[in-house]
């Protein structure tokens, strides 16, 4: 291992009981402390800037919501409160994921699919709740705890911290070149700009090898894709028809949508009839092939079924690893264009170039599954 962990010591906080479902939505927050009120920052999306303070040894950062915030010159303590796994991946991009404190909600921990989490940020498992099962900010947590910066894209959360004396940096990801913006924005929080300007380079990089090695794809020739819970008849993720695409196929639910989640039926489905099926989990492919209604479907009679990869977050929704599911998605549509071993190098080149983690055989045979 590349890395090497600082071992915190668990504070001794009353903790929430790990309950409840989900990990991706980012309710707005209430607090079970009497806090300031809330007020809404007006939206921005331009790079962070920062000024610094020769006399208090502080610097002043600029957010995605155009908030200045102060932080201290160096970061040691950092907190992440709503889409955690996002924001956690983001930290750990840049080589930081030892710095992470907290633990995760409930709704991360009630299985192990976030287990790489704490692979890369060991310490987590004994940091304190910084939200309760419900996804309540547990603001009296925070402020005990004292971190040096928290995360958030909710613009609330960022006002009730900031209110409480807690240094919050809102991040905002609606666009795919959003990430652009928040990694050079954690670059400059991190004082990693020369990592923030590495990824970005990668990514593009990345993109145009996967534009180069599909451009010969015909349209006729493209296969169709449904990504997403074909049970419960959704979508996720707006951002699966970006990735899709990059990696040379035909999303079946990219109508032009801007909506992020997607809900369709199951006459849609039949009518789409897509050849391959991307999942979330792999108990969804049985309870799929247990029902008559999806037999006449061409993924279903070709057992076409795909697993999305969990690792620092779900790689088919909004995650700094967009570059590897393109590359992944790439490899099970058309193996020919992006071999296995090729996949290999590249998941074992990003995790050791910025999240400082070396993966081991075993680990990318989860990764790259069926």
């Amino acid at each position: 291992m590349k890395k090497t962990f600082i071992k915190l010591m668990p504070l001794a906080l009353t903790m929430a009981m790990l309950s409840g479902c989900g990990g991706q939505a980012s309710p707005a927050p209430t607090t079970a402390a009497t806090t300031a009120a809330v007020s809404e920052a007006p939206a921005q999306t331009e790079a962070a800037s920062s000024e610094a303070s020769s006399e208090t040894g502080t610097r002043t950062v600029t957010d995605m919501a155009g908030r200045k915030v102060e932080l201290s010159g160096e970061i040691n303590r950092i907190g992440t409160l709503g889409s955690v796994g996002v924001l956690n991946a983001f930290v750990e991009l840049m080589g930081s994921g030892d710095k992470l404190y907290n633990e995760m909600p409930a709704s991360f921990t009630k299985n192990d699919s976030w287990k790489m989490q704490y692979e890369f940020a060991p310490q987590i498992a004994d940091g304190p709740l910084f939200e309760s099962d419900n996804r309540e900010v547990l603001i009296e947590n925070i402020i005990q705890a004292a971190p040096d910066v928290c995360f958030t894209m909710t613009k609330d959360t960022a006002e009730l911290l900031q209110n409480n004396n807690i240094p919050c940096i809102y991040l905002e990801w609606k666009d795919v070149e959003d990430v652009k913006t928040a990694v050079s924005l954690m670059g400059e929080v991190l004082n990693k700009k020369d990592m923030a300007e590495k990824y970005i380079a990668y990514f593009d990089e990345k993109m145009a090898q996967a534009q180069e090695l599909t451009k010969d794809l015909k349209d006729e020739d493209k296969v169709t894709v449904l990504y997403g819970n074909p049970v419960t008849f959704s979508q996720p993720h707006v951002i699966a028809e970006w990735w899709i695409t990059q990696a040379g196929g035909m999303s079946v639910t990219n109508d032009g949508r801007s909506d992020n989640s997607l809900e369709y039926t199951m006459e849609d489905l039949l009518k789409w009839n897509p050849d391959v099926m991307i999942v979330s989990n792999a108990g969804l492919i049985d309870e799929i092939k247990a029902n008559s209604n999806y037999s006449g479907i061409t993924a279903v009679k070709n057992d076409a079924f795909h697993v999305i990869p969990t690792v620092a977050h779900v790689w088919g929704n909004r995650t700094v690893e967009q570059p590897l599911t393109v590359f992944w998605t790439m490899h099970h549509l058309y193996p020919e264009l992006m071999p296995r071993e090729e996949l290999e190098k590249e998941i074992k080149y990003f995790y050791s170039e910025f999240f400082l983690y070396d993966v081991n055989d075993e680990q990318i045979d989860e990764m790259i599954g069926r």
